[in-house]
């Protein structure tokens, strides 16, 4: 229910558009000015009268109708007073049709590729891949909900020098048994020597220039050794993946595209946009306020925006996408305007479907990470580690663990607190933040849903009829009208590729119910008010078990 769309279609005025007044309408935070509010400031300056003017000017043209029991001007804010009746009734009907697993949308015929993740081969899958990894299997859940088909791409990071630098390392000092046991780790101190070594003896980085080389001119020999790596990365990542409830429609990575990026440079070529630029070839973004767009070097090897446009082009003729968002750190801004320029320059309208969604750096801790020092941080040991803090606190209470539920809430703990801000900011993991039971954490809205589960289950079978008159106060009214808002907070995470959106919601719903609970006894001598109390703690619980859904975590049902 569009409460702002209520008010607006009540409201009979010339001052504004109908659009303009739906856009300056706000829900209110504070149920002592009502359910919405007109804020008259920025109107002031347009329409060259006090906001205390306006505000009663458009007061006398509202049409009182069933929803609506009063207006108020107060100081230059119109606050709508709703009927709560008639909202309450209205908006409990919905949930209750939605069922315990909410439907998504009905399908709207579009298809949104999400590039997202892509780890690279033979390094580690450290915590700094944990925004791109969990904003992109957020919106892939957030998007298929909305009702887009959604394809989940893992632009894997499989070529390039450091895989032939990789194959000497593995010749000189690589050794199977122990690489077996290690896996990534293995293949990591392999890497690491390598550059350690190689500070001293230049002869090595052309040794790995040479076996680079032999991958790509399809040596049997590096390639088989390149597919060893490859086939040991993904076992290893997709314990992680699995862990996180995350799988992909797409491995195709860099590699992929090595034959496909001649026909992009031709085309480039024939609409005579490709120019020389010290010996590169690059395309010209200077009246854009842009650098170059290194598409060849000197040598013609290609380069990273190269194989981006090359994808963009197959992911464009094999999805025909509606969006194509890239979920990649704020530091290849430039890249992405470039790239998405270019395709815009060639002659291709759907260039503004192509969006790049930024976000910050990680650290644990304040650590700085770097993958040739070998100073990172395994996402895999991150989340093991949260898990067994669960364990130790679940042990130290005495808490039998059913139903894994420390790996939901150990896990759950670290995907909410990379979720719980905007995605642009920088962000320092810290254990105790995460995995704390009290504030804005996973775990405090896991156990909220485990307390509405353990409601349920502790009043049995309620026999009676429901009677809205239980849930005539204004804990229960703050409750129902978030409960309202569920697929208007998913649709603008969706919009605005911000995952967090769902998060802070389902914090507001949840310390909403609390201090429903902590007013209101739910089991009592009257059945149909136990019986109302009851099918309202489960609505709750459905919203939550199905918001954290969406944000990719399990809600155990016992904690």
């Amino acid at each position: 229910m569009d409460l702002k769309r209520i008010v607006c279609n009540s409201i009979k005025t010339d001052l504004l558009s109908e659009d303009e007044l739906y856009c300056a309408l706000t829900l209110s935070v504070d149920e002592k000015n009502g359910d919405v509010c007109l804020p008259c400031f920025k109107l002031a300056k347009t329409l060259r009268k006090s906001p205390m003017m306006i505000a009663d000017t458009i007061k006398a043209c509202v049409v009182e109708n069933e929803y609506i029991d009063k207006t108020e001007s107060v100081s230059g804010y119109l606050n709508f007073f709703l009927n709560r009746t008639k909202i309450s009734e209205y908006v409990l009907g919905e949930i209750a049709q939605k069922g315990e697993e909410y439907k998504p949308f009905e399908s709207n015929g579009k298809t949104v590729c999400i590039d997202y993740s892509s780890i690279n081969i033979a390094k580690p899958f450290h915590i700094g891949h944990l925004l791109t990894t969990v904003i992109g299997g957020s919106l892939y859940r957030i998007y298929k909900y909305l009702g887009y088909k959604t394809v989940g791409i893992n632009h894997l990071g499989d070529w390039g020098t450091q895989f032939g630098k990789l194959i000497v390392a593995y010749k000189k000092w690589g050794n199977d048994e122990d690489i077996e046991k290690r896996t990534i780790k293995a293949l990591l101190d392999l890497y690491v020597r390598f550059h350690k070594e190689a500070e001293n003896d230049e002869s090595l980085n052309e040794e790995g220039r040479y076996w680079f080389k032999q991958i790509e001119e399809g040596n049997e020999e590096a390639l088989a050794i390149f597919e060893k790596f490859k086939t040991i990365t993904l076992k290893e990542v997709n314990k992680v993946y699995d862990k996180l409830g995350i799988k992909f429609d797409s491995y195709a990575g860099e590699s992929f595209y090595n034959d496909k990026m001649q026909p992009v440079i031709d085309e480039l070529n024939a609409k005579n946009l490709l120019v020389e630029s010290e010996g590169a070839k690059v395309v010209n973004l200077d009246e854009y306020n842009m650098a170059p767009c290194l598409i060849l070097k000197k040598d013609g090897a290609t380069l990273y925006a190269t194989r981006d446009l090359a994808a963009a082009f197959y992911r464009k003729q094999t999805y025909d996408f509606d969006k194509c968002l890239y979920v990649v750190a704020y530091q290849q801004n430039l890249h992405f305007k470039q790239v998405f320029k270019v395709v815009e320059l060639m002659g291709y309208d759907w260039a503004e479907k192509l969006v790049h969604v930024p976000f910050g750096m990680v650290s644990l801790e304040g650590m700085t990470l770097s993958t040739r020092e070998g100073n990172v941080v395994f996402l895999e040991d991150v989340l093991n580690t949260s898990v067994e803090k669960v364990k130790a606190v679940m042990k130290e209470k005495n808490t039998d663990e059913e139903d894994g539920v420390a790996e939901k809430v150990g896990v759950g703990a670290v995907i909410f607190y990379a979720l719980s801000s905007a995605r642009i900011k920088d962000l320092v993991f810290s254990y105790d933040k995460a995995l704390s039971f009290e504030g804005e954490t996973g775990p405090y809205l896991q156990y909220t849903h485990a307390r509405c589960r353990s409601v349920i289950r502790k009043a049995g079978e309620v026999e009676g009829k429901f009677d809205l008159s239980a849930l005539d106060s204004s804990s229960a009214y703050e409750v129902i009208k978030l409960l309202n808002e569920y697929d208007a907070t998913v649709i603008e995470a969706g919009e605005k590729y911000e995952p967090s959106i769902i998060s802070h919601y389902l914090i507001s719903l949840a310390k909403a119910y609390n201090k429903f609970y902590l007013e209101n006894r739910i089991v009592v001598d009257d059945k149909n008010v136990t019986y109302t109390r009851v099918l309202f703690t489960k609505y709750v619980a459905d919203a939550l078990k199905n918001g954290l859904g969406l944000i990719l975590i399990d809600a155990p049902n016992k904690m």
